[in-house]
């Protein structure tokens, strides 16, 4: 299951910004669903002038509250005009999580205004590790990517954090998970990107944001995997839904 959790913020029709955060609703959320693999977004909260809470409180709480799953996390690196929104990637699953890596996905050198100041995109991530289920390595791949449609922009305009994604995934070998919210527009051309590298979305057609009736939140998967059920999983927990499906290892990878 992949979910952007928006640091535990909860989802207001009128006010969104404005909603109370509820950490402990996410985590009951997540102990409700019951998956055997996590990719969690906005794990944390932006703090003022890029401050990175260490330890990771959310995180931290869900480590906590989920004593059956291994775990791996990673901030981005420091924007000091980070807006308030969220930040950093964590994976959990219920089998040991090794090889663990953190890759950057640097910004377009671009600006833009926020509340009428100038400010330029932060960092983003992928991060990738590995885990032994039924006898087979599966590579698994967490992202975040920028909103450009909200900037003005486009992402196939500014390719070059979905292209170093596309290098990454198909440097893989083996059965390939890739989850995360891309945060593309439906015109952008994230889904024929990773068709062509040689992986399925396990659904393109349920909104999953509150904002905008948009796909933003993708499970990707190569041929050494098959999905055999997918659910758009609504929730308050956040301005995001859920995304499940329930994936089986295939017979071989074509």
């Amino acid at each position: 299951m992949t979910f952007n959790m928006q640091f535990g913020q909860s989802w207001d029709a009128v006010e969104p910004d404005a909603a109370p955060i509820v950490i402990g609703e996410t985590i009951e959320f997540l102990r409700d669903a019951d998956a055997d693999v996590l990719f969690l977004q906005e794990v944390e909260q932006a703090r003022p002038g890029g401050a990175q809470l260490w330890p990771p409180p959310n995180f931290m709480r869900l480590k906590e509250a989920l004593p059956a799953y291994h775990s791996v996390f990673a901030y981005p690196k420091v924007n000091p005009h980070e807006l308030p929104f969220g930040v950093a990637l964590a994976i959990f699953a219920k089998v040991p999580l090794t090889d663990f890596h953190a890759h950057d996905l640097p910004p377009p050198p671009i600006e833009f205004e926020f509340e009428g100041k100038t400010v330029a995109p932060s960092h983003r991530q992928l991060i990738s590790a590995r885990a032994q289920i039924s006898g087979r390595t599966i590579r698994l791949f967490n992202t975040h990517l920028q909103a450009f449609f909200m900037i003005n922009g486009s992402s196939d305009e500014y390719r070059e954090q979905r292209d170093l994604i596309e290098a990454a995934v198909r440097a893989a070998d083996g059965p390939v998970l890739l989850a995360g919210d891309f945060n593309c527009a439906p015109e952008e051309g994230l889904v024929s990107q990773f068709t062509g590298a040689g992986f399925r979305t396990a659904q393109n057609t349920e909104p999953t944001w509150r904002r905008r009736p948009y796909v933003m939140d993708h499970l990707f998967y190569n041929s050494g995997l098959k999905a055999d059920h997918v659910e758009v999983v609504p929730t308050l927990c956040s301005d995001h839904h859920a995304v499940r499906a329930n994936l089986r290892l295939a017979t071989a990878i074509r």
